[in-house]
């Protein structure tokens, strides 16, 4: 049984910083895309990030050059790192595994509940 466990939210002023975490366990962790996901209330959910197993990387526009993906295999544990956080960052994040291989921009851009595996959430709020 696929379990994902998002760790790491809270609440940041606005220029602050955030680290989300990603446990893995029941899945073959380096197989597949791992990915960030998130939603705000009354928006539709938004693929974040997204990393392959060989490192390659996507990002949204909106937080490029800002946030960083990453993983560590050994530790079954995928991260986010959030910089320079915005009010507009505000949003459930979700973590999110594929279960086919496709690439990370496209995890991103199409992965659903259907197609992929996702951890519970974890709220993160930027403040003005």
């Amino acid at each position: 049984q696929v379990q994902l466990v998002e760790s790491g939210g809270g609440s940041v002023q606005a220029g602050g910083s955030l680290r989300l975490s990603c446990a893995a366990s029941g899945y073959t962790y380096s197989s597949y895309c791992m990915g960030w996901f998130r939603q705000a209330p009354g928006k539709e959910r938004e693929g974040v990030a997204a990393i392959d197993s060989d490192g390659s990387t996507s990002y949204v526009n909106s937080v490029q050059g800002r946030f960083t993906i990453s993983q560590d295999n050994a530790k079954n544990t995928l991260y986010l790192q959030m910089n320079s956080l915005k009010p507009e960052d505000t949003a459930m994040y979700y973590c999110a595994a594929d279960r086919v291989h496709r690439p990370p921009g496209l995890f991103r851009l199409g992965g659903t509940p259907a197609s992929a595996y996702w951890g519970q959430g974890t709220q993160v709020t930027v403040s003005s």
